[in-house]
């Protein structure tokens, strides 16, 4: 079970990481980062099954990029580096999200709306408990 917070808690890490890039590649994204919101809470019941397995497989998928890349930011010197490391490791986690078949916007809503609803971290959890 601890296993599992881990792994959810570094893909939601992760995704704040994501968004940032996200925003910070489109300006117009604050206007409709609210409209965003709103629309999680309603949209958190509307995810297939289907969805729900991608999330859960690139979240297994970011957990160990991130692992992997938290031990390169403890070892790296200096903020050029970190950065660096970080840049690459967002590269990576991206990557690994849009190969799930997800959409990075559409993981960080799932992500938003697991975090937000037990009922539906459990049935993630059970989704990558059977891996």
């Amino acid at each position: 079970m601890q296993r599992l917070t881990t792994l959810l808690s570094a893909a939601l890490l992760s995704t704040g990481l994501m968004a940032g890039v996200a925003q910070a590649q489109d300006s117009s994204s604050t206007a409709n980062q609210s409209q965003t919101q709103g629309q999680t809470q309603a949209q958190a019941s509307d995810f297939s099954d289907q969805q729900l397995q991608k999330f859960a497989d690139a979240s297994q998928e970011i957990a160990g990029i991130s692992q992997n890349y938290t031990q390169q930011l403890q070892n790296a010197e200096g903020e050029e580096a970190q950065k660096s490391i970080r840049e690459e490791a967002n590269t990576k986690m991206i990557e690994a999200v849009e190969a799930s078949g997800l959409e990075v916007e559409t993981f960080n809503t799932i992500g938003q709306a697991v975090q937000q609803n037990p009922e539906l971290m459990k049935k993630v959890q059970g989704m990558t408990s059977g891996q």
